[in-house]
């Protein structure tokens, strides 16, 4: 009698490999929309949520999902809804002040604040390995930052230099903060509340400065709503759900690529050798903890 081994076919990810690089570089075009539109911070941070959240909410309909929605909201939902809000207006400011890549860059420096607040506060302990991926990346900060930084006189530098910092601190508790919420939620509830929480955060904001819109910023602003507001972020729940964490993880390391490459396209901002490989130490050692990251799970 013989018998027959029957061997799984291993699933196909390239669809969601796609979606992962396609939310990467969705994700970096928010300073397309702030430098062209011109319009405040409040005000693009306001749209990008609050249409993002009416057309995830669209698509929950659409698709047989509005029941995901019956569960109410926990507190640290609306919690990471007011930090999300934070961590977009102070980039949005960021870039204001100072170039793209800088913004950018100072963004990706939140893991790196995020494991060392792990290590506090959650009792997940850094390894030696952690740590020196940690001074890798400050090292890549420091020669973004041409190992000189200007605190004095008020300049552009030194204020985009401060909402860099801002929006790292809140993008940092950001993702301390859904790291306690429980593994039972689902992810696309979860985004929907916290784009409706930021946005609902933002509000008195916007209605406080009273921006007049022009009929062609609100183009900007319903693109603001959809690709990064939207479809930048539903392709990143539906990555997430189907590919390893350090996969999807190199893979958003594209998105501070894709956003030097349009500050270099679009508005000529230019980067000198030691700044350029600055965003490759910070790049690489971002990827490396994700690997390392992998590794210690199993």
């Amino acid at each position: 009698m013989t018998t027959t081994t029957t061997t799984l076919e291993p699933p196909i990810l390239t669809p969601y490999l796609l979606m992962a690089v396609a939310s990467a570089v969705l994700m970096a075009t928010i300073g397309i929309v702030s430098r062209v539109t011109g319009l405040a911070a409040e005000t693009v941070t306001f749209y990008r949520l609050f249409l993002g959240a009416l057309l995830m909410l669209g698509w929950l309909q659409a698709s047989g999902r509005l029941y995901l929605l019956r569960q109410r909201p926990s507190v640290k939902l609306a919690l990471n809804g007011a930090l999300l809000a934070g961590f977009i207006l102070c980039y949005v400011q960021a870039m204001n002040y100072t170039t793209m890549a800088n913004a950018i860059m100072m963004i990706y420096l939140a893991p790196v604040v995020a494991a060392v607040g792990a290590h506090l506060w959650l009792n997940e302990r850094l390894t030696w390995q952690s740590s020196t991926l940690i001074a890798l990346a400050l090292l890549g900060f420091a020669m973004m930052m041409e190992f000189s930084v200007s605190l004095g006189g008020g300049s552009h530098a030194t204020t985009g230099l401060l909402f860099g910092a801002a929006s790292t601190l809140c993008y940092a508790a950001f993702m301390l903060v859904n790291r306690t919420l429980p593994a039972s939620t689902d992810g696309y509830s979860k985004t929907f509340y916290q784009l409706l929480f930021g946005a609902l955060v933002m509000l008195p904001f916007v209605l406080r400065a009273g921006e007049s819109v022009a009929i062609e910023q609100w183009g900007w602003l319903l693109a603001a709503g959809l690709f990064p507001g939207f479809l930048g972020i539903l392709f990143a729940v539906s990555a997430l759900q189907q590919l390893p964490a350090a996969t999807f993880g190199t893979l958003a390391y594209l998105e501070p690529i894709a956003v030097v490459t349009f500050g270099w396209v679009l508005f000529g901002e230019t980067l000198n050798l030691l700044q350029l490989a600055g965003c490759a130490t910070i790049i690489a050692s971002g990827v490396l903890q994700g690997l390392h990251a992998r590794r210690r799970s199993y």
